[in-house]
């Protein structure tokens, strides 16, 4: 892996574990972040801004295209990663689509169930084929 891809392979880190302690605290990542001592680096700060301006498209991408699982029933971190995947799709200067997807394959390997990598990838090649149509 490149320097450039490691250092976005941990902002992608950050941005989910940001994002996570949002959901669990009930509160807005952008309470969460001017909490920080120390701000993010600009690439998380850049997923995270893809979040807040984004979100409500992800979810309701996540929500069609999710078959037979409502988000109410994901794993909390399946969700994350889908949205945080699909947002930084959405982004202007987005990654490659496989990076990407091979990211949030390796968030839900190393964070999430057992199943969640090939959930995470089956509803994300959906996703992409629509994100990319469009």
């Amino acid at each position: 892996m490149s320097e450039l891809g490691a250092q976005r392979h941990r902002a992608r880190e950050r941005a989910l574990e940001l994002l996570y302690e949002a959901a669990m605290k009930g509160r807005a990542v952008s309470v969460i972040l001017a909490e920080l001592r120390v701000p993010p680096d600009a690439y998380t700060a850049a997923l995270l801004g893809a979040v807040a301006h984004d979100d409500v498209q992800a979810l309701e991408l996540i929500r069609t295209l999710s078959i037979d699982w409502p988000l109410e029933r994901m794993a909390v971190l399946d969700r994350l990663i889908l949205t945080l995947a699909t947002c930084e799709m959405l982004m202007d200067d987005a990654p490659p689509t496989a990076v990407i997807l091979d990211e949030a394959v390796e968030l839900a390997k190393t964070y999430s169930t057992d199943g969640s990598p090939s959930f995470v990838n089956g509803v994300l090649s959906s996703i992409a084929e629509v994100v990319h149509q469009s």
